[in-house]
């Protein structure tokens, strides 16, 4: 895939490098025109005695290794597990995004993410993309009780290293010591993946819509 505008929605930080870190980077590679929107940056969840900007800052750290630049990222303020309350402003910022970036791919949780907020961001993507872009929703396993895997962006094992490295960044979650952020589940998902596509490694999605 080259060439195209590729929207990435993150709820949260460190969600869509958690869901498909490994496809972003390959779609970096590709020259591919990339936006990323973070939706919170959790102030409010952070471990005691960091400041509260901390994952905004883990962030930008990703962005930076990516190579990808300020214009190519976007954090609004909302405040974690408060989405809810904010559909409709939501709404219409994804319908802003939408009029003035135009994306041919959008990048979302999956329609089968219990979250909140996960919930919220999909749903509302759904509403302003439906009839402009394909929508594909990424994998967040500790979140589904059911997941579709009927899409698959087969990787190289560069790209799953890329992701394990995007993730070393947010040191605020890697002292939470969730299994979801190690090596072994990083690799071992991918692999997985991989074995279902014919290839050494892959990321899956769940195909909301999708245009051609």
């Amino acid at each position: 895939m080259t060439g195209k505008k590729i929207l990435i929605l993150s709820p949260h930080t460190d969600d869509a490098e958690l869901g498909c870190g490994g496809s972003i980077s390959k779609f970096i590679e590709g020259e591919n025109e990339i936006l990323w929107v973070i939706f919170s940056s959790c102030e409010e969840s952070l471990p005691k005695g960091l400041s509260r900007d901390t994952l905004r800052k883990e962030f930008i750290k990703v962005t930076k290794s990516l190579g990808l630049g300020k214009d190519n990222y976007k954090i609004f303020g909302y405040n974690v597990r408060h989405l809810t309350e904010k559909r409709q402003h939501v709404l219409e910022r994804l319908i802003k995004i939408r009029d003035d970036f135009q994306p041919t791919l959008v990048l979302t949780p999956s329609l089968n993410d219990y979250h909140q907020d996960h919930h919220v961001v999909t749903h509302e993507t759904i509403r302003a993309f439906k009839t402009n872009a394909s929508i594909i929703g990424y994998e967040l396993p500790w979140n589904h009780i059911t997941f579709d895997t009927n899409l698959f962006v087969r990787l190289e094992k560069r790209h799953i290293e890329k992701k394990y490295d995007l993730l070393k960044n947010y040191e605020s979650q890697l002292t939470k010591g969730r299994n979801y952020f190690s090596k072994e589940y990083i690799f071992g998902l991918a692999n997985v993946r991989g074995t279902q596509c014919n290839s050494n490694f892959a990321e899956a999605f769940e195909v909301i819509r999708w245009m051609m």
